[in-house]
């Protein structure tokens, strides 16, 4: 089993956790990683793009002129694609991009990327965080304590108000509840911080 420092906000090691190795210690799988990221991406795809048909733009059905004698070409509407300000041919219309990945490979994913993280000597482990109010001075001296020095993302088992509130503003720091981990934001901070209880969170989930 992978063992990782157990620190208080201080920074201070004041112990070891042991971390399972179906969840923290498997070999990452890069290929699911890339299918994982860019399925959560493509969920965040807005898709409003929107063109008008033929039949949505302004103007008359009404023939614009007899079909011969006139010399110019046959038209039948003044909406044609042909012509300026007509309809548009094969555009994009409004629609979702999302699609989802089975089960297992998502949890793959979620353990890989996990797994990467301890690889790398980038996963912190809490005994406790929290806060009596609502300050970010508090979080800068926790962080500062830890040598996180840029983007993090910080995970409690629950959520806490008073940890929200006081992360929330310091640029390239996220916080989480462990319900809400993904590997996107595992895989786009340099420092992931957890509490213990919610490794063991994560831990009852994922085993």
């Amino acid at each position: 089993m992978p063992k990782v420092a157990l620190k208080n906000i201080k920074g201070e090691t004041i112990g070891e956790i042991e971390l399972k190795d179906t969840v923290f210690g498997i070999e990452p799988n890069e290929s699911v990683l890339y299918d994982m990221v860019i399925c959560q991406m493509a969920s965040w795809r807005s898709g409003t793009a929107d063109t008008k048909r033929r039949g949505e733009v302004a103007g008359s059905n009404k023939k614009p002129w007899r079909q011969k004698g006139t010399g110019r070409a046959r038209a039948g509407s003044r909406r044609s694609p042909l012509w300026r300000k007509g309809g548009i041919v094969f555009g994009p219309h409004p629609r979702s991009y999302a699609y989802s990945l089975p089960k297992k490979v998502r949890r793959l994913a979620l353990r890989s990327a996990l797994s990467s993280k301890v690889i790398s000597g980038d996963l912190i482990v809490l005994d406790e965080l929290n806060f009596e109010q609502p300050k970010t001075k508090n979080m800068l001296g926790v962080l500062v304590n830890l040598n996180v020095e840029r983007k993090a993302l910080i995970v409690t088992a629950d959520d806490n108000s008073n940890v929200n509130k006081s992360a929330r503003n310091i640029p390239g720091i996220k916080p989480l509840i462990s319900a809400s981990l993904n590997v996107y934001d595992i895989l786009n901070c340099d420092k992931l911080v957890m509490t213990r209880e919610a490794v063991a969170r994560v831990e009852e989930v994922l085993a």
